[in-house]
């Protein structure tokens, strides 16, 4: 392999000439030895203000501190060392106690606590594993990990650029739970009639109804009167019907990928032939704003069908077909999927492990409905329009989180320089 100007060929690969390669030991002191874990019972008799951190946070506040200073905590044990779905390394500030699943480290003065912080982010743990039942990283294959050691002041400046890309993704984030914040709001007051869009208003006053109060002006409508088919064939399989999937590419919708509010066509999907479909789907086809439900394992996850493509309705879901003359079918589908709907269903139903209600009670649930389609239409709108404006947002989060992933395997091994 080509070295390239001012690089060298290292055990760990090409690296600028003035990086050097050192073990994690050279860089921090481990404190692993002041770390004391409590029982739950023992905490609840403690309870403080103090953050209690464990392998990937904060899981309790406590009333008395083992540390005081600004620290980097490196996760020990968990399934995270493996998926990380959350940070395994991450900074700490101030009074504070950690448990044993956390290893305690402390930057020593050479080296700048972001730019290393990030760094043992950026790595990948799997050949550092010690465990069996549960991933392990223990302090002995922690001091295998080779750094890299740029200069102070170039640790300075990735940590700088880093830094702003967290503060980026932070403000993002802010911005969308804010968001959603305002969006559940506005889904209980428009849902229910608490706040009137302007021009639909026809008589003034409430009426209380069996699930609570809603505009006098309002009616309330059991999920079997606004449809006009409901289509249903839990219970059954193809080869219980002795037919076969056979080699298609029509989608069978499942409680595995109908989530809350979308279908996830990215789950894992049977597909099926024309031929199937044919013989199959005998009581109706799909149609595009069709409204797909799942009635048990998990209850209550809503999706719109995207599109008019053929669709096979398939495991614990039903397909709702709302009388379109009268109701309007996106409506209805924010009805479903708002917190009141959810806990509505979630008290009538049974089971424990995984809950599920039955067909002739779910066609009994009741929900409130303006008077015009029109108004039921406005309100659906503006809450369409909320969630395109989050998907928006979470796009751009998504790919700001990409950008620094790129960056942090560029800067982070010298590819790009900014000193």
């Amino acid at each position: 392999m080509e070295v390239r100007e001012g690089y060298k060929q290292t055990e760990v690969g090409m690296i600028p000439e003035d990086w050097d390669i050192i073990s994690l030991n050279d860089a921090v002191a481990f404190l692993d030895a002041q770390r004391r874990p409590i029982k739950a019972s023992d905490r609840e008799k403690m309870q403080g203000t103090y953050p209690y951190y464990g392998a990937s946070g904060i899981i309790d506040y406590v009333n008395n501190y083992i540390f005081d200073d600004d620290l980097i905590l490196l996760g020990e044990d968990g399934e995270n060392i493996l998926s990380r779905n959350l940070p395994l390394a991450f900074k700490v500030s101030g009074k504070i106690w950690v448990n044993n699943h956390a290893h305690v480290l402390k930057v020593k003065e050479a080296f700048e606590q972001d730019y290393l912080v990030n760094y043992l982010e950026s790595l990948d743990y799997s050949l550092l594993n010690s465990g069996t039942a549960q991933p392990k990283l223990n302090k002995q294959n922690c001091l295998k990990i080779k750094v890299l050691n740029p200069p102070k002041p170039e640790q300075q400046a990735i940590a700088k650029a880093l830094s702003d890309v967290d503060a980026l993704i932070e403000s993002l984030e802010q911005l969308i739970s804010k968001k959603h914040h305002i969006k559940q709001g506005a889904m209980q007051e428009l849902l229910t009639g608490k706040r009137r869009l302007s021009g639909f208003q026809v008589k003034k006053g409430y009426q209380h109804t069996e699930i609570g109060v809603i505009p006098e002006d309002w009616k309330v409508e059991n999920i079997s009167s606004i449809t006009n088919n409901i289509i249903d064939y839990r219970g059954v399989t193809p080869k219980k019907k002795a037919m076969d999937w056979g080699n298609g590419n029509i989608v069978a919708l499942s409680a595995r990928n109908v989530k809350k509010g979308y279908i996830d066509f990215n789950a894992e999907c049977y597909y099926g032939s024309e031929e199937l479909y044919k013989r199959w789907m005998t009581n109706g086809d799909t149609k595009k704003d069709d409204i797909v439900f799942t009635m048990e394992a998990p209850l209550g996850n809503v999706a719109l069908i995207p599109d008019n493509k053929k669709y096979i309705l398939s495991q614990r879901t039903i397909l709702l077909q709302v009388e379109r003359n009268m109701y309007d079918s996106k409506y209805i589908f924010k009805v479903l999927l708002s917190d009141n709907f959810q806990n509505y269903i979630n008290n009538s139903a049974t089971g424990t492990t995984a809950k599920g209600i039955k067909r002739k009670l779910f066609e009994k649930l009741l929900i409130p409905i303006p008077p015009t389609k029109e108004e039921q239409k406005a309100i659906a709108t503006i809450l369409s329009d909320m969630d395109n404006e989050l998907e928006v947002i979470e796009t751009k989060l998504k790919k700001t989180k990409q950008i620094k992933e790129g960056m942090m395997h560029e800067l982070l091994t010298g590819r790009i320089r900014l000193i």
